[in-house]
Formats: C-alpha cells, structure tokens, sequence
C-alpha cells in the first residue's frame, strides 16, 4: 500500500509471476492467469480530478484497445470520507479510536492491538522487528558508500555495525 502523494505516482506498479499451478483452467483446457490487483491508497487526490477512486486498465496506444491482461491498478483517495462504503472505509483507516470505527472487523482488530495486553505485545515485537530491519538497511546503505570510498573491511564493518563477513559479501555483490 502506498501512502504518500509524491511517491504514488512514481512508482511502476509490480506484478508477481504466476506460476503454472496458479493459472486458471477453463473446460476446454485454456489457461488464464488470476486477476492481479495493485492498489495505492494515496494521502491526496494524485490524479487531480476529484474523483474517490480510480480504476486504471491498460490500454494499446496505437489503437486505443483495452489490454485485457486482467492486471488492474486503482488508486483510491483517501481524503474522501462520506457516508459512502469507501468514505467510511477511510474514516477507518485513518481513525485511531475503535469506538468511533464503521466497520466492527477493523474496529475489533485496533481494539486488540491497542488495547489487549497480547495484542499490544504483538504490535511492539512487530515495531521493533521494523526498527531494526531499517536501521539494518542503514547500516548496508552506509556501508556501500564507505567500501565505494576505498575503507577497509575492518573500518567499514566498524562504522556500520556489520560483521566483516557482511562488508565482504556486499562488497563481492556490488556492481563493478
């Protein structure tokens, strides 16, 4: 899901392989592949047409023919919050009182990480798991630069908190 206005649109969308026991067979023995969806839920109206949502399909330039590849990208505004089905959903996505929830399954599961005791465990060991896998891209990131900078293995393994073990196999796997 993706959150901000400047970043949605820069994104290309990805799509998955599919592999051959995830294609659909028809009776007559054709295969299609599953429908694919990417959604971007936005922080504003990125496509400036002050519409709720917006459901793309691919298209064939030169003729103007829909590419029926069953791959579909919506984008969905989340600033609209009416008293539609999607409106409410985003009052919910964003609103951090379960109480005042439309939808009682979201509602119930903010109340459990909020509020139980296991389901506020389960949402810090999920923060913390979070924090150290930035910090760990961090410290990659950092260390990249310090080995296309020339430092030693035992300097860059020092500044960015890897093992040496690490700082060799980054530098085995980096670009030439």
């Amino acid at each position: 899901m993706e959150y901000t206005s400047q970043s949605a649109l820069h994104f290309p969308a990805a799509y998955a392989p599919i592999s051959e026991d995830e294609m659909i067979y028809l009776d007559g023995g054709d295969a299609i592949s599953p429908q694919q969806f990417t959604l971007f839920i936005t922080e504003n109206d990125v496509l400036r047409a002050d519409l709720p949502i917006y459901h793309i399909e691919r298209t064939v330039q030169e003729t103007g023919m829909v590419f029926n590849d069953r791959a579909h990208i919506i984008y969905v505004n989340s600033q609209i919050k009416d008293e539609t089905a999607l409106g409410k959903l985003m009052h919910d996505f964003f609103c951090t009182d379960s109480s005042k929830m439309y939808y009682p399954i979201l509602a119930n599961r903010v109340q459990y990480f909020k509020q139980d005791a296991k389901g506020v465990a389960t949402m810090c060991r999920a923060m913390e798991k979070m924090r150290d896998e930035t910090a760990h891209e961090t410290s990659i990131k950092n260390a990249l630069t310090m080995l296309e900078d020339g430092l030693p293995y035992e300097k860059v393994a020092k500044y960015a908190g890897l093992s040496i073990e690490e700082v060799k196999e980054l530098d085995a796997k980096k670009p030439a």
